[in-house]
């Protein structure tokens, strides 16, 4: 929040006002109280004889001072902030290019509650545990286009992803060599990185019309291909979506047979083995993203373009401290 020119970063703490504002009404009533009974009690004429180390003057004194020190501590809370300053941060991390499946059988819901939604929660977990990289997305069925550039911004990134629904699915089928092509284009624009890094989320269901030389320029590119399969042995349906993305049934095929949409693990790992990468089937825990992430690290880091940063100054110290001097002269006077 800002006012006056002033950005307060703990605006949270407003809610603490009442508090502030019930010392103070407790502080001028007893200051108040005390002075009247002082008046009943006693004729002013001879108040400087019965009370010689009273003095009204010092009492005030003392209880502007408290209230200066509580209203002071009480905006320190709300951390104020100005004086924009800017800096350059030097950025160190790895390119990470992730891959989702958004055709038709990843709505199968072998994996709670579809596939796809298990797919994008993996995503969410998986950046928890990455740290100062950059990561991308990447969405496929037939044909692929990017979703989210490479970028740090994980609350960005984000935003992408979950704007990623039932909606999104395509009405084609999968096409992996579209989604490794999509990849070899981005990384093609950093041809001195030394890690291009890839992770695929798709149940493996392929029909590429040219895997074998994308795979082929993929391994020249010297791309790496995580891949993490979703979906499960035994299968699931396909669900039948209309236009408004609502589920109306489940895909057939020409015998009028349910359409099984089943985890195609023997291909995606020959791709991730092919490309210098692993398999890890997805699983409800997280020990396929430790896996992951273990194997990441080993990575190199590499150095990223210096980002400006833009922030303001706190100025809460001085608040603190005209609040403790306040509580000084109180407690001196």
């Amino acid at each position: 929040m800002k006012f006056l020119g002033i950005y307060f970063a703990g605006i949270g703490k407003i809610f603490l006002m009442p508090i502030l504002l019930f010392f103070i009404f407790f502080i001028i009533k007893k200051y108040l109280k005390t002075k009247e009974s002082i008046k009943l009690l006693v004729h002013p004429n001879n108040s400087k004889l019965i009370f010689q180390n009273f003095s009204f003057k010092r009492y005030f004194l003392k209880t502007i001072l408290l209230i200066i020190a509580l209203v002071m501590l009480f905006i320190a809370l709300l951390q104020p902030q100005f004086g924009k300053v800017e800096r350059n941060v030097e950025q160190e991390g790895r390119d990470l290019l992730i891959l989702l499946d958004i055709s038709r059988s990843m709505m199968a819901k072998d994996l709670k509650p579809s596939r796809l939604e298990f797919s994008k929660l993996k995503i969410k977990r998986l950046l928890e545990k990455l740290k100062f990289e950059r990561v991308g997305l990447i969405l496929f069925s037939g044909t692929a286009f990017i979703q989210c550039p490479l970028t740090s911004d994980y609350t960005a990134f984000l935003s992408y992803l979950d704007s990623v629904d039932i909606q999104s699915i395509a009405s084609g089928t999968t096409a992996i060599d579209s989604a490794l092509s999509k990849a070899i284009e981005v990384f093609s624009g950093s041809k001195n990185r030394k890690n291009k890094l890839v992770l695929l989320l798709t149940d493996g269901e392929d029909f590429s019309l040219n895997l074998a030389g994308v795979k082929s320029k993929a391994l020249s590119e010297n791309i790496k291909l995580f891949v993490l399969g979703v979906g499960s042995i035994e299968g699931a349906p396909v669900p039948k979506i209309d236009l408004s993305g609502n589920v109306i049934g489940h895909e057939q095929d020409s015998s009028d047979q349910i359409v099984i949409s089943r985890l195609n693990e023997m291909q995606l790992a020959q791709i991730a083995k092919y490309l210098g990468g692993f398999y890890f089937r997805a699983v409800y825990d997280e020990s396929d993203l430790d896996e992951f992430v273990n194997i990441l690290k080993r990575f190199d880091k590499e150095k990223f373009e210096d980002k400006k940063l833009s922030y303001y100054q706190d100025q809460y110290p001085w608040l603190l401290g005209v609040s403790f001097v306040a509580l000084a002269l109180e407690w001196i006077l």
